[in-house]
């Protein structure tokens, strides 16, 4: 099956690109130049691999939750890319994506993902091990670090995000577990949406809609002002 995956959702920007049995990536920690980079990687990866964009079956993209602006570059960049090839799309969570990089690494059986989402809150959501496959527990929320650590249990045997080091209440619960994944990395995002397109779950480019869990922008208030 031929894809293509981005992801801009946070520091890291990422493309992958599953074409004819091999996979092509591109990787890069850049805050704040992902709208500079995300196009170029993907040249890079399809002529690394000789494909044209009409010749791939599906499309998906980071939808998020992470940065505002991030969500939103990788939502419209994908939405251009199927219009032009009219390929169907599949949204995939970032934080899905983290826990699928953990259990292909690792083989984790449980894995709680949270990533610091400022304003004194993380995006959170814990993940199970079925074959091969990160599935869902309960449902991604925002919500403050501490009522988070209260939902990591005894099963979790791995952690991922950048929201560990960020809360002393989160810092405390991961222990001395290792956060080896801190990013969502588009490659992970593979196997997502291979499953979601064989089960019929993709959408069109005109519906394809990101999701931010919260939807206040943070911001700080200028000096003098209320």
């Amino acid at each position: 099956m031929n894809m293509l995956t981005i992801d801009t959702a946070t520091e890291a920007c990422s493309v992958a690109l599953q074409y004819n049995g091999k996979v092509y990536t591109r990787y890069e920690v850049c805050p704040q130049q992902h709208s500079q980079k995300i196009l170029t990687m993907v040249d890079e990866v399809m002529q690394e691999a000789g494909a044209k964009m009409k010749s791939l079956d599906v499309l998906g993209f980071g939808r998020g939750p992470g940065s505002f602006t991030g969500v939103r570059i990788a939502t419209g960049i994908i939405q251009g890319l199927a219009l032009g090839a009219k390929l169907p799309v599949v949204g995939v969570s970032t934080l899905h994506a983290m826990a699928q990089q953990v259990i292909s690494s690792q083989s984790a059986d449980n894995v709680a993902v949270a990533i610091d989402a400022r304003m004194s809150e993380v995006y959170f959501a814990r993940y199970q091990n079925i074959n091969g496959i990160a599935e869902l527990l309960g449902e991604e929320q925002v919500l403050p670090p501490e009522q988070a650590a209260t939902q990591v249990t005894e099963q979790t045997s791995v952690f991922a995000g950048t929201g560990w080091q960020a809360y002393p209440a989160l810092t405390e619960v991961q222990g001395e577990a290792v956060v080896s994944v801190t990013y969502p990395y588009a490659r992970h995002m593979l196997p997502l949406v291979e499953r979601a397109y064989e089960a019929g779950e993709t959408m069109t480019a005109e519906s394809i809609t990101p999701v931010y869990l919260r939807d206040t922008v943070t911001w700080k208030k200028l000096p003098g002002r209320e």
